[in-house]
């Protein structure tokens, strides 16, 4: 099964749309994955239009209405797979996310809310990012492709731009 995995698109807030490159990536897959802050339903209707999306919810889509699970839990080829937008401080925190993954009971988590990529494997339990298409800190723009075949697990961060940051609020004192 191939997955496409994004995170943190922040449309229309921050952006105006998901970039046509990720339907490029995208194109293929069985399963899409959104680990939060959509913070419209028109990103996942237009992700549906690809493939069955599961999503959940970030916690900018808590402060627009969007109500989606805080966590979503499922198997492919036995292998337990959850999905969560991993809103921990300080953000990314491998330890708090591994507490996730434990509490789930799953055996990779998928988050988001760093708005940066990364593939972290803590002894039992396999972290993964697709970082943000749209509106990346410091980092590229970023999402991800998750192959499971035959139990085996292949991931791959896919850059779909140059560095930007656009969720920097940054003024020069007057």
């Amino acid at each position: 099964m191939l997955i496409g995995v994004i995170s943190d698109t922040h449309i229309p807030e921050r952006a105006s749309k998901i970039p046509e490159k990720v339907f490029d990536i995208f194109k293929d897959v069985d399963m899409i994955l959104h680990a939060g802050d959509l913070v419209s339903y028109d990103v996942m209707e237009e992700l549906e239009k690809i493939a069955p999306t599961k999503c959940s919810q970030g916690n900018m889509d808590r402060a627009c209405g969007i109500k989606l699970p805080k966590s979503v839990v499922f198997e492919v080829e036995g292998i337990k797979i959850g999905l969560n937008h991993g809103q921990v401080y300080p953000r990314g925190d491998t330890q708090q996310l591994k507490y996730i993954a434990m509490e789930l009971g799953v055996e990779i988590l998928i988050t988001g809310h760093t708005h940066w990529s990364f593939i972290t494997e803590l002894e039992d339990v396999l972290l993964l990012n697709p970082g943000s298409p749209t509106v990346p800190r410091l980092s590229d723009p970023s999402v991800m492709l998750l192959k499971i075949e035959n139990k085996k697990v292949d991931v791959e961060i896919i850059k779909i731009g140059k560095p930007v940051c656009k969720a920097l609020n940054f003024h020069k004192p007057e």
